[in-house]
């Protein structure tokens, strides 16, 4: 079929790839200058496979009060008079049940173990440079409890084929010098040895580069054309376009593309932040991906770069920097890792995760004919990138895919 996929990101740049791999004519339309420069362009670059479980759970309740009166709290909630923001909200908190937060867990784990098979196949591919790495990741823990509870969570992942391996304090610094000066404080940690590392903007480079003439950069895509129930023609800032079917997979942006057509995907953007640290020639820097639990933030390797991420901020629509936050995460990494020794100032980041209330996104077609769709994937749509497209291309293809044809439909 000839196909134009909306979004030019991670999540639209693997499906088009998996598409073009069927035999399908495709196109890739975005209204950037470049590839991944959106919610891609420094995100935490950890390709976490199996910490998968959804932001939704029962524990984030008790959470509430300090999210609204704390403004440095790792996820910071501000209300708005948004009737967006209250209709996910209220479907945030009704997910937030045990059973369905373990059932999102093993539905979201069965998409990252295949993402998994997918990415590595991808980036096996000598045309594509990503500083991919197999390092491994690394879940640090300063509080007994919590520790406790990873334990439990381990338990279960593993039913479900996760292999994982809880280490003492000892262990965590032997198979992480860098966390020698907050050594006292870890209690424990939580090893997975098959995640992996990356850059993502790199890597959306790369595939772009692979799509030569196909992709359209500048191309805002204004409205869809309907007619009859189905989608007739796209209207865009180059024109009318035209084809026999439209995937939806721009983040953020899907959510008012799909309301054009009478659609809720109730996509909501989750802002985050991320520093990215040159490294010096006397840093001492982690080799493997670490997440500081206490804290939410995230270390990766890149080379020779560190990317550190963190925090969630709800109800902040603007993309721009905010310089508290900012300054709050370099805070951390200096308490963290006070002998990184940079070779400079990081560079700052701010972006829109494209969240759904459940934490699934939803990949497959809509009640729309002709229009399919592949986003809301929070602050996983790196790490599911691969493996979403590979099932949204199945489903295009209707051949037998290894995830159920019942999850993540619309």
């Amino acid at each position: 079929m000839n196909i134009i996929v909306i979004g030019a990101g991670i999540i639209g740049l693997t499906t088009a790839r998996a598409l073009l791999a069927d035999g399908h004519d495709v196109t890739v339309l975005d209204e950037a200058a470049q590839a991944g420069v959106g919610t891609s362009k420094a995100n935490g670059a950890q390709l976490s496979y199996s910490f998968v479980a959804p932001l939704a759970d029962p524990s984030v309740l008790g959470k509430l009060p300090g999210w609204l009166t704390r403004c440095d709290a790792p996820l910071r909630l501000r209300l708005r008079a948004d009737p967006a923001q209250w209709r996910w909200a209220l479907s945030f908190l009704a997910a937030c049940r045990r059973d369905t937060a373990a059932r999102t867990t093993a539905e979201l784990l069965q998409l990252g173990l295949h993402s998994r098979r997918l990415t590595r196949a991808l980036v096996q591919d000598g045309a594509l440079s990503c500083d991919f790495s197999a390092s491994g990741k690394l879940l640090v823990y300063q509080d007994a409890a919590a520790f406790a509870g990873a334990r439990a969570q381990m338990h279960y992942q593993a039913s479900l084929g996760c292999e994982q391996h809880a280490l003492g304090r000892d262990e965590c610094l032997a198979l992480e010098p860098a966390l020698a000066d907050i050594g006292q404080r870890v209690v424990g940690g939580v090893y997975t040895p098959s995640e992996d590392a990356a850059d993502c903007q790199a890597l959306c480079a790369s595939l772009a580069r692979g799509l030569g003439a196909r992709l359209r950069l500048g191309t805002r895509v204004r409205r869809l054309r309907l007619r009859g129930g189905a989608v007739q023609a796209l209207e865009t800032s180059a024109g009318e376009m035209q084809a026999d079917a439209y995937v939806v997979a721009n983040g953020v942006g899907a959510q008012a593309l799909c309301r054009q057509a009478g659609l809720q995907p109730l996509i909501y953007p989750l802002k985050g932040y991320s520093l990215t640290y040159a490294l010096g020639p006397d840093s001492s820097a982690p080799r493997t991906s670490l997440s500081d639990v206490h804290n939410k933030v995230v270390y990766a390797r890149l080379g020779d770069r560190l990317r550190v991420a963190g925090m969630v901020d709800i109800g902040d629509r603007d993309a721009g920097i905010d310089g508290g936050r900012i300054h709050q995460l370099k805070e951390q990494v200096r308490r963290y890792l006070p002998r990184l020794a940079p070779a400079g100032e990081p560079e700052a980041w701010a972006g829109l995760r494209p969240a759904r209330p459940d934490g699934k996104p939803l990949i497959g077609r809509t009640p729309v004919r002709g229009l399919w769709i592949n986003a809301g994937h929070g602050a996983l749509g790196f790490t599911l990138a691969a493996g979403s497209a590979g099932v949204l291309a199945d489903r295009i293809a209707g051949r037998p895919s290894p995830i159920s044809d019942t999850l993540f439909q619309w």
